[in-house]
């Protein structure tokens, strides 16, 4: 059945930090939870794992809640920014206390990823660089035998090529285990190609609920003189402008009326999944745009 997220709310000092989020896991899919920083994203998937309670609200796993449930627990895990490790243990050493805890985690898998990213399992945990902390929470997270995989900003420091390793790693992984994968991140360029449904985070709502294929099907940048963008764009849903030389241009989020005549001077491209975002969380370039 998978995830179901119903009615979230969060408030930390009387400002509200989620309300009221819906959004669905369907098991065997990669996600991304896109979001600027401070959008709710790492309050978000801290009340999905059950490491902090929401105010209102329940997370469903199978049809049961995720609350004080140890087989739904157990069957998800959080990676996040959060160094939750003994500075002075090896990393060697932690690999088997999670064998412990996880039956089924994979100490071979584990080791043989410490190898291909050059990792050296003898290594204090403390003495890792930031870059170097987030490979091996990385390696944890898909050595481990749970079915859903929440990564909160998983390529932290690092650098081109473990990033590239790392995008390969975890399509293998999923090809393999068809877990179900939610990676929240603000950076999208690289990640977009593996994602296969995202919501997209603003102000503490999910302003965007899709797969990838189908919302960039309604992404349009138009395109010409400022008078023929603008009177060719009446009425449609505007979130984003920019100006280049003589060239203007509107972002649009939404269908385009086939009745509508494209002057000769507009054209019409589609947006990727980047610029998509930045327009839907730039609050200074959408002002009031609909969402």
């Amino acid at each position: 059945m998978g995830i179901e997220v119903r009615n979230i709310k969060k408030v930390f000092n009387k400002k509200t930090v989620l309300r009221d989020i819906n959004f669905e896991l369907e098991a065997g899919k990669i996600y991304g939870l896109l979001g600027r920083n401070g959008a709710g994203k790492s309050t978000l998937l801290s009340i999905i794992a059950n490491r902090i309670f929401s105010d209102s609200g329940e997370v469903l796993l199978d049809g049961e809640s995720v609350f004080e449930n140890d087989n739904a627990l157990g069957n998800m895990y959080l990676m996040s920014e959060r160094n939750l490790y003994p500075e002075g243990m090896k990393i060697e050493a932690i690999f088997k206390n999670t064998e412990l805890l996880y039956g089924a985690f994979d100490l071979g898998y584990a080791q043989e990823l410490a190898d291909k990213f050059g990792l050296d399992t003898s290594q204090k945990f403390g003495k890792l660089s930031t870059g170097y902390r987030s490979i091996f929470k990385l390696i944890i997270a898909l050595a481990v035998p749970a079915k859903y995989i929440f990564l909160d900003e998983p390529i932290l420091g690092l650098d081109a090529n473990h990033r590239e390793l790392f995008y390969r790693e975890l399509v293998d992984n999923y090809v393999k285990t068809q877990k179900t994968f939610l990676i929240s991140t603000h950076l999208i360029e690289e990640i977009t190609n593996i994602l296969e449904h995202v919501f997209i985070i603003d102000q503490g709502e999910i302003v965007v609920d899709g797969d990838v294929e189908a919302i960039l099907d309604k992404a349009y940048l138009i395109a010409g003189p400022k008078e023929d963008v603008d009177n060719y764009c009446q009425g449609l849903n505007i979130i984003g402008q920019e100006n280049l030389g003589s060239i203007h241009g509107n972002y649009i989020y939404g269908s385009l009326d086939d009745k509508r005549i494209l002057p000769d001077t507009v054209s019409i491209e589609r947006m990727d999944l980047q610029k998509l975002f930045v327009n839907l969380t730039n609050i200074s370039v959408k002002g009031g745009a609909s969402k």
